[in-house]
């Protein structure tokens, strides 16, 4: 890969945000370099169950001329992928499964919505485990997702293919999902940084019927980028009576906090759980 790609296939979302806003680099240059990344590098990963070429180079065209227009959005031209878990319009939505066929999307999903009238570049839709209930990152629809640290290590799940294009560089922002650690593994596994969010704070439409336990959330490489992301995701919607009805905080923002003078708390058993000494050295 030419030193180009790999820039912009790991450039963050705030870099690339400030990087548009100076006039150094367009939407249009940057998808297409992320997208030759992902053709190059994803047969060795198959992070993706599909590429969407022609609508993100559409989408990034469009981008540009608003950036010229001074009409920026708070996503502008930035990349992001959608978990197949998620629709997205003219598009199925397979779950990773073969159990039924897979219905077309009519509409995007609140959140995919919200992304994109952000102005986020949707790239593809990336791999899951089937049904979102294993923490193999393998389904029978698309086979297997190899993390990209090692071919053949699971890369975790079921976010999988999110994590593992995060890693890889096939752009900043990445859609997840967790009720039982689908953001967290994949994160962990892969290397990025991934938020399950509080309940209630991100719309999960259609309503989740297990036990409320599923999050939507962000992962990517940085908090920063995570921060930003959910600000867009987060908020209230009336298809959905369990969030909650405050607005989203300016999490990116937050983030300039000072730490200083702040103590952490930190316990080897929490009273209860005693770590095994051997596994603990």
């Amino acid at each position: 890969m030419s030193s180009v790609q790999d820039e912009f296939g790991y450039a963050t979302a705030v870099d690339l945000r400030q990087a548009y806003a100076g006039g150094d680099v367009g939407p249009v240059e940057v998808a297409r370099s992320v997208l030759e990344r992902i053709d190059a590098l994803d047969r060795g990963i198959n992070a993706f169950s599909v590429v969407l070429h022609e609508e993100a180079m559409a989408a990034a065209k469009q981008s540009e001329q608003r950036l010229r227009n001074g009409e920026a959005r708070p996503l502008e031209g930035i990349p992001v992928t959608i978990k197949d878990a998620y629709d997205v319009a003219g598009h199925a939505t397979s779950m990773g499964s073969l159990a039924f066929k897979a219905p077309v999307a009519t509409a995007d999903n609140v959140v995919v919505e919200r992304l994109r009238k952000a102005g986020a570049v949707i790239l593809g839709k990336t791999t899951m485990s089937e049904f979102a209930w294993s923490g193999l990152s393998r389904n029978p629809v698309t086979g297997v997702t190899h993390n990209p640290w090692g071919h053949g290590l699971n890369a975790g799940a079921s976010s999988a293919g999110a994590g593992a294009a995060a890693a890889a560089g096939f752009g900043p922002l990445h859609l997840g999902s967790d009720g039982a650690g689908s953001i967290r593994m994949p994160s962990h596994f892969c290397g990025i940084f991934g938020l399950k969010p509080t309940f209630g704070r991100v719309p999960f439409i259609p309503v989740t019927n297990n036990d409320y336990a599923t999050c939507t959330g962000p992962m990517a490489r940085t908090v920063a980028d995570a921060a930003l992301m959910l600000e867009i995701m987060a908020g209230p919607h009336f298809l959905d009576h369990t969030t909650c009805e405050s607005p989203p905080d300016a999490y990116l923002s937050k983030l300039k906090a000072s730490m200083k003078g702040k103590r952490v708390a930190f316990s080897l058993d929490l009273g209860h759980a005693r770590v095994d000494a051997e596994i603990a050295d």
